[in-house]
Protein backbone atom coordinates (compact mmCIF):
# COMPACT_ATOMS: atom_id res chain seq x y z
CA UNK A 1 0.00 0.00 0.00
CA UNK A 2 1.27 3.57 -0.77
CA UNK A 3 0.87 6.01 2.17
CA UNK A 4 3.09 8.23 0.52
CA UNK A 5 1.39 11.99 0.58
CA UNK A 6 2.05 13.80 -2.91
CA UNK A 7 2.59 17.47 -2.58
CA UNK A 8 1.56 19.76 -5.62
CA UNK A 9 5.20 21.54 -6.58
CA UNK A 10 4.48 25.14 -6.58
CA UNK A 11 6.81 26.96 -8.90
CA UNK A 12 7.71 30.31 -7.74
CA UNK A 13 7.37 32.38 -10.48
CA UNK A 14 10.03 35.62 -9.86
CA UNK A 15 8.55 38.33 -12.28
CA UNK A 16 11.58 40.04 -14.08
CA UNK A 17 11.35 43.44 -13.98
CA UNK A 18 12.44 45.07 -17.58
CA UNK A 19 15.26 47.55 -16.63
CA UNK A 20 14.18 51.06 -17.20
CA UNK A 21 15.70 52.57 -20.66
CA UNK A 22 17.31 55.75 -20.49
CA UNK A 23 17.79 58.31 -23.73
CA UNK A 24 20.98 59.50 -24.68
CA UNK A 25 20.30 62.91 -26.01
CA UNK A 26 22.81 65.21 -27.61
CA UNK A 27 22.54 68.77 -27.12
CA UNK A 28 23.35 71.43 -29.70
CA UNK A 29 25.56 74.04 -29.23
CA UNK A 30 27.25 76.81 -31.35
CA UNK A 31 30.57 76.00 -31.14
CA UNK A 32 31.74 72.31 -31.75
CA UNK A 33 32.49 71.85 -35.35
CA UNK A 34 30.00 69.28 -37.26
CA UNK A 35 32.11 66.82 -38.22
CA UNK A 36 33.41 67.04 -34.75
CA UNK A 37 30.10 65.66 -33.95
CA UNK A 38 29.91 63.73 -36.54
CA UNK A 39 32.79 61.34 -35.98
CA UNK A 40 31.90 61.31 -32.06
CA UNK A 41 28.09 60.19 -33.20
CA UNK A 42 30.20 57.21 -35.34
CA UNK A 43 32.65 56.29 -32.56
CA UNK A 44 30.68 56.15 -29.21
CA UNK A 45 27.51 54.95 -31.11
CA UNK A 46 28.66 52.90 -33.50
CA UNK A 47 26.90 55.07 -36.28
CA UNK A 48 27.32 55.46 -40.29
CA UNK A 49 28.62 58.90 -41.36
CA UNK A 50 24.37 58.76 -42.89
CA UNK A 51 23.07 58.23 -39.55
CA UNK A 52 25.46 60.16 -37.40
CA UNK A 53 24.67 63.03 -40.42
CA UNK A 54 21.60 63.06 -39.41
CA UNK A 55 21.32 62.94 -36.10
CA UNK A 56 23.86 65.97 -35.44
CA UNK A 57 21.17 67.78 -37.83
CA UNK A 58 18.27 67.32 -35.87
CA UNK A 59 19.94 68.29 -33.18
CA UNK A 60 21.30 71.94 -35.10
CA UNK A 61 17.86 72.32 -35.70
CA UNK A 62 15.65 71.13 -32.66
CA UNK A 63 18.11 71.87 -30.33
CA UNK A 64 17.95 68.39 -29.03
CA UNK A 65 18.21 65.03 -30.41
CA UNK A 66 17.83 61.56 -28.88
CA UNK A 67 20.70 59.59 -29.99
CA UNK A 68 19.53 56.08 -28.69
CA UNK A 69 18.29 54.11 -26.14
CA UNK A 70 20.36 51.69 -23.32
CA UNK A 71 19.90 51.04 -20.05
CA UNK A 72 20.61 53.36 -17.61
CA UNK A 73 24.07 52.45 -17.19
CA UNK A 74 25.32 51.90 -20.27
CA UNK A 75 23.56 55.58 -21.29
CA UNK A 76 25.44 57.25 -18.66
CA UNK A 77 28.96 55.56 -19.84
CA UNK A 78 28.27 56.57 -23.57
CA UNK A 79 26.81 60.11 -22.54
CA UNK A 80 30.15 60.63 -20.62
CA UNK A 81 32.48 59.13 -22.94
CA UNK A 82 30.95 61.72 -25.83
CA UNK A 83 30.75 64.37 -23.58
CA UNK A 84 34.38 64.01 -22.36
CA UNK A 85 35.56 63.30 -26.03
CA UNK A 86 34.59 66.74 -26.55
CA UNK A 87 36.29 68.48 -23.33
CA UNK A 88 39.52 66.69 -24.43
CA UNK A 89 39.57 68.70 -27.97
CA UNK A 90 37.91 72.11 -25.91
CA UNK A 91 34.55 71.90 -27.41
CA UNK A 92 31.34 72.25 -25.20
CA UNK A 93 29.82 69.59 -26.67
CA UNK A 94 26.99 67.68 -24.15
CA UNK A 95 25.48 64.64 -24.01
CA UNK A 96 22.48 63.99 -21.53
CA UNK A 97 20.65 60.99 -20.19
CA UNK A 98 17.05 60.66 -19.07
CA UNK A 99 14.69 58.24 -18.34
CA UNK A 100 12.07 57.21 -21.04
CA UNK A 101 8.77 57.41 -20.59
Amino acid sequence: MNDAVTKPRTRVRTKVERPRMHKVILVNDDYTPREFVVTVLKAEFRMTEDEAYKVMITAHRRGVCVVAVFTKDVAETKATRATDAGRAKGYPLLFTTEPEE
